[in-house]
């Protein structure tokens, strides 16, 4: 489990030293509760979160544990250095937008026609409570060929999932190569 600490201060002096020290500057909140500013060794933050195997993960910050969803980071422009992100709690019960992410399975028979594959979208907002959270959206794209697209009305939504973005807003799809 990824533990971290509270910050005492919210201060830039405080956040550059926290930052000098290895540390990712993290911002926990959801609904109905007291937004919690924590900070995160970077690497261990780094490598829990690639080695998680759902989309909500749990943190230890000073005697709590949560349940979190990554919302939003964001990133140095000239290091690519992760600076900051923001944790959104994941409450049963509670209906909240996330993103989540496409995992794309077989291979388009559009790509042997001088196409290629690509994402218009790599994750998709919806609307549900933590219970019912998929980690991924899979998609099958072997029958994909050059000038075809899965749109957001082609993805089976599970019971409790809503998705509000246009049904013809495309997703994945395969275009020709130039």
């Amino acid at each position: 489990m990824l533990e971290g600490i509270i910050r005492e201060s919210t201060d830039k002096k405080a956040t550059k030293a926290l930052r000098k020290d290895g540390y990712l500057i993290a911002n926990i909140y959801g609904k109905n509760k007291e937004n919690i500013n924590a900070a995160f060794k970077e690497n261990e933050f780094i490598k829990s979160v690639r080695n998680k195997e759902t989309l909500a993960f749990d943190v230890k910050v000073g005697d709590d544990v949560y349940k979190v969803v990554i919302q939003e980071y964001q990133k140095d422009p000239v290091t690519s250095k992760l600076v900051h992100v923001d944790l959104l709690l994941a409450q049963d019960g509670v209906k909240t937008y996330y993103q989540v992410p496409i995992k794309v399975t077989g291979t388009p028979k559009g790509l042997k026609n001088k196409g290629v594959l690509i994402y218009h979208r790599r994750r998709i907002k919806v609307k549900t409570t933590a219970e019912k959270l998929p980690n991924f959206f899979e998609l099958d794209v072997n029958d994909l060929d050059v000038g075809d697209n899965i749109l957001i009305r082609d993805i089976n939504f599970p019971e409790g999932v809503e998705c509000y973005i246009n049904p013809s807003v495309p997703v994945v799809g395969v275009i020709k190569a130039k």
